[in-house]
This record gives structure tokens, sequence and C-alpha cells, in this order.
């Protein structure tokens, strides 16, 4: 008979490997069930849960931690914390777990890494933790809310007063439950290869749950997907992975009513598109699959790697509309001079709109990175207005809520180049007409919509003789 693996080693792994490498979770996640394809499904769904678990409620873990160990958790050897998160989240969320059994596992843990020498402590936190566990405190929201968010919600002290400068307590409330909130995944079916209700009787012929979209017409959710590439049509290029927030940013293009003003003003009969910071190529496929041959586009990214995923996913949708280049968007291509109808920037951001689909980006964003980021987006949105023609449009998204790299930079644009704001009311769903700013911006927030935050901005370059 097989020996099966040791599920919780394993989970182990995958957490020192994050904590080593800084790299985020579902990249280590992916990495190992991709090399252990065979794993049982009991086993990959139980690996899954613990590693996302521990990441997800990481803050409020070492809370509790604290209270039972005299070493802060900070303090311990990467490995330690480690095991003592995984057994802790067991005692506390996993019912189908023993107590005994996540204690006596972590210690058979301790020593297989090597730390004999700290299997008493570490039965002895996790054995105190169980027999207290009725006992165990929590900040109150009276006494100090930013740090009950914080622990309640997993998410860095700092990272929730910042948030609470934004939109207030109560919103930040909001926001920070929605970062909790299981997330299904969204495609953008590809009308090219496949009738919408075709593919939705193929994916339930399957017993795949199907939801349509809440926005987009495009749009389809699926529920409890283990493996993007096990869905039916996903060679074949039916569809795309992509968030309805970032499939706005065709619809408030308006490009088609953009491709009938060049024909009526210039005759023209393509639509010439820069896709600056294109990678995986979800708003470059989308473009060339609702537009067509009346479509140019151009998709950038900064390394061969990144190009090479826009390719891919060009050839699997069958798109021959595109060209893809490796290119630096902060440095300025003189050859683009207002060579595009339409430039898409959407820049390198603090993704915190999109927490609740990568847990750990509330671990690995730091305060100063956030003017940093703001900075660099400037930079890019200078070399971007060089390359709009006069007339055209240029499209500023992110998928952050953080109001300096959104806002506060949209607004900074026009104030420094001769763009106007375009009005988006028109494009923008019913249900979305709350989240609109100032007729030209759109600030999605978590558990305000169905879909991920995320920011788009639409200007328009003056003519010459305006």
């Amino acid at each position: 008979m097989e020996k099966r693996e040791n599920t919780r080693l394993l989970v182990l792994e995958v957490l020192l490997d994050v904590e080593k490498k800084n790299i985020f979770v579902k990249e280590a996640l992916h990495n190992l069930l991709f090399q252990r394809q065979f794993l049982p499904k009991q086993d990959r769904a139980f690996i899954t849960r613990l590693v996302e678990g521990v990441t997800e409620y990481q803050v409020r873990l070492d809370y509790v931690l604290n209270q039972f160990s005299k070493t802060p958790v900070h303090k311990c050897k990467p490995a330690i914390r480690c095991i003592l998160r995984m057994a802790l989240y067991q005692i506390l969320y996993m019912d189908s777990v023993p107590e005994e059994t996540a204690c006596d596992e972590a210690v058979k843990l301790a020593k297989k890494k090597g730390f004999r020498n700290l299997t008493g402590f570490v039965n002895g936190v996790l054995r105190n933790i169980v027999r207290n566990k009725n006992d165990i405190t929590y900040p109150l929201p009276e006494t100090d809310f930013a740090l009950y968010l914080s622990v309640m919600y997993s998410v860095p002290l700092w990272l929730v007063k910042r948030i609470i400068t934004w939109y207030g307590e109560s919103r930040t409330q909001t926001i920070l439950e929605a970062f909790l909130e299981e997330d299904r995944l969204t495609i953008r079916v590809n009308y090219n290869k496949v009738d919408k209700e075709t593919f939705i009787a193929s994916l339930q012929n399957k017993e795949i749950q199907v939801l349509e979209g809440n926005y987009v017409d495009e749009a389809l959710q699926l529920c409890n997907i283990n493996y993007v590439e096990r869905i039916p049509g996903f060679k074949e290029g039916s569809f795309f992975v992509q968030d309805e927030s970032s499939m706005l940013v065709y619809h408030v293009s308006d490009a088609q009513k953009e491709l009938e003003r060049l024909q009526k003003r210039d005759g023209k009969q393509v639509l010439k598109v820069l896709d600056l910071c294109a990678a995986p190529g979800g708003k470059t496929t989308h473009f060339a699959q609702m537009l067509g041959d009346r479509v140019q586009i151009e998709a950038r990214d900064l390394s061969e790697k990144k190009v090479e995923l826009i390719r891919d996913n060009m050839n699997r949708l069958q798109l021959e509309n595109v060209a893809v280049c490796v290119h630096d968007a902060l440095i300025l291509d003189e050859e683009k001079n207002e060579w595009a109808d339409i430039v898409i920037a959407d820049l390198p951001c603090s993704g915190l709109g999109i927490v609740s689909k990568k847990n750990d980006i509330k671990y690995h964003i730091r305060d100063e990175q956030l003017l940093e980021l703001s900075n660099l987006q400037k930079t890019i949105l200078t070399n971007a207005a060089s390359y709009v023609k006069p007339g055209g449009l240029l499209l500023y998204s992110t998928c952050t809520i953080n109001p300096d790299e959104n806002i506060e930079n949209a607004k900074w644009f026009l104030e420094h180049f001769d763009f106007s704001p375009e009005d988006i009311k028109a494009t923008i769903p019913n249900q979305l007409q709350p989240s609109i700013l100032e007729n030209y911006m759109l600030q999605l927030l978590p558990g305000e919509v169905q879909c991920d935050g995320f920011f788009i901005a639409k200007l328009r370059k003056n003519k010459n003789n305006e």
C-alpha cells in the first residue's frame, strides 16, 4: 500500500517558502499542488484550507499566541512560528480536527524540522490554549476600534488606521469584512469561440455551479474551482479569467463610439490601442475580442516572461489583431508619440482592492510603499500622455482603494497635462452609479460592490485647436 504524504509537513513547507522567498501564498501553494497533482482530493482540500486559513487570519492568530507564549511570535524561529499558527488555526477554526491531534502533530513537526529542544515549548503553548480556549480575549471596539478591526479582520494595524483616514470607521469595517469573504472565480466568455448559453450548459454538464455576472454581460462566476486549466473550454479559448471590475475598462472606453467618431472625422476604419502594462492580457484580449479587425492593439510589459504570458493567452483565445513587445513603461518611447486613439494605463499599484483574492497582499505592502507607488504611477502617466492622439482617450486604472494612487493621481494628471475629464455615467451599470466620482472616475470598494476593489478614470486629450 502506498504511503500517504504528511499533509501538515507540506503545509509547513509552503508557509516557510513564503517567509523565506517573500513570494505570495497562491504562487507557493500552486507550485506545491502542481508538483503533487495525484494527491487525494481530501488531502489537497486540507492543505489548501490550512495554508489559506493561516495566511488569512495571521494577525488574529498571532494576537492569541502572544497571550499564551512568553516568547513573542515575531521572535520565534520561522518554522516554530509557522507550526504554532498552523496548530492554532486547526484548534480554533477546523472542527474536523481534534484538538489533541493538532497539538500532537505540531510537536511531531517541530521534531521533524530539527527543533527537538523546542517541542516542550510548542506543546506547552498549545495545550495551555486548549485548556483556556473559552477565556481568550480580543480587543473591544469601544476601547480601541482600530485595534479591534485589526485583530478581528486580521489586517495590520497601520493599514487599518490608514484605511480609516480614507473612508471612516464604518466603511472601513465593510471593506475589511469583504477582505475575508470567499471569492468566486470570474471569467469572461469569448463570444468569438462559443455561444454563452452553450458554454454555460457545457459547464453545468460537468457539475460546475455557474452564476451570471453582476455588471457585465460577458461575465460568469464559477464556484469551487481547483484548476482553471481543467474547466471545459480552457484549451479551446472559450474564456479568460478576469474580474468584472477589470472588464469595465473596455465598457468605460465606449470603444465602438470612439471608432464611429474616427470614421466620421478621418474616415478611419481601425482603432489604435496601446496597452502599457498589459500582462496577463485581460484588457488587451477584451478589446481584441470585442472589436475584431476593427482594432489594432500593441500590448507591452516589463519583461519577456510577462510578454510571453500575453502571447500564450492571445494564442489560446486565437486572437490575431495584437502586437506584443517588451517595454518598460517608465521609459518614454518617442516613436509612439501621439500614436494611439486609446491608451490603457492599468498601472502597478498596492493591490488593496484584491485582498480577498490574494490574502497576503496586506502583509507584503508597507506604508512607505504607498507614496513610492503613487510617484511611480505619475512617471508612467507622464509618458502615457504623449502616446495619446489629440482627441484620443487615456484610461487610467488600478486595483487598489488608496486615493493617492487613484483619485489624487487623476486630479494631478488633469492639472499638469492638456486633458479633460470624460463623463462615464452612460457607460456604467445602474448598480454602480453611486461609485462614480465627479462624473469621470469610478472607485469601487470591496463590500460596497460585488466585484474587486478597482479604480478607473477616463481622460480625453484636448485637440490642438482647442
